[in-house]
């Protein structure tokens, strides 16, 4: 692709959420660094499942980005999310977030704008919603989106960290 193509953001389709399964593959290996497996049936469809999810519920909104013959080349989503904010501001019980999810764009695309088109659009959908914070999760170990996402403004604000349920429960059962 060229540094001249343009690029245009619409709202995903049923027909999208195949590439976009494939988006959020890339995206886990990724920020993992893991190999490139065959999901399995299960796992593909749970995440069709997941992608569906966004195209029928008005709190969601999933978007592609397409290259000027159509090429599905990225994809973003943001979803309302409702609940107490009590890590900045206790006051504001009933701030209104919206987080965004799964941004991602072709490797070869990269550095043409897309990111900041896709943003756009779901700073739109986070507007008419009137949702006045957003919120994302990356990991730090993804340079990339460290950068980014600081030069837009966004700071760390708490620290997610995950265990496997059975590693918790025999940490425990030493306890």
């Amino acid at each position: 692709m060229t540094k001249k193509q343009k690029f245009t953001v619409r709202e995903a389709t049923r027909e999208d959420v195949p590439i976009m399964v494939d988006f959020l593959v890339e995206l886990g290996l990724h920020v993992s660094g893991g190999e490139r497996q065959v999901l399995s049936r299960e796992a593909e469809q749970r995440l069709r499942s997941f992608l569906s999810g966004y195209l029928d519920d008005e709190d969601k909104h999933l978007v592609v980005a397409c290259s000027a013959d159509g090429e599905v080349v990225g994809m973003g989503n943001i979803h309302i999310w409702d609940s107490p904010n009590l890590w900045e501001e206790a006051e504001d019980l009933d701030l209104k977030s919206g987080f965004i999810d799964d941004l991602w764009v072709e490797p070869a695309c990269r550095k043409q704008g897309i990111m900041t088109l896709i943003l756009k659009e779901l700073i739109k959908f986070a507007e008419s919603h009137e949702i006045e914070e957003l919120i994302l999760e990356y990991s730090l170990s993804n340079e990339e989106a460290v950068t980014a996402w600081e030069r837009l403004g966004f700071k760390p604000t708490g620290v997610r960290a995950a265990a496997w349920t059975r590693s918790v429960r025999e940490k425990l059962s030493d306890a």
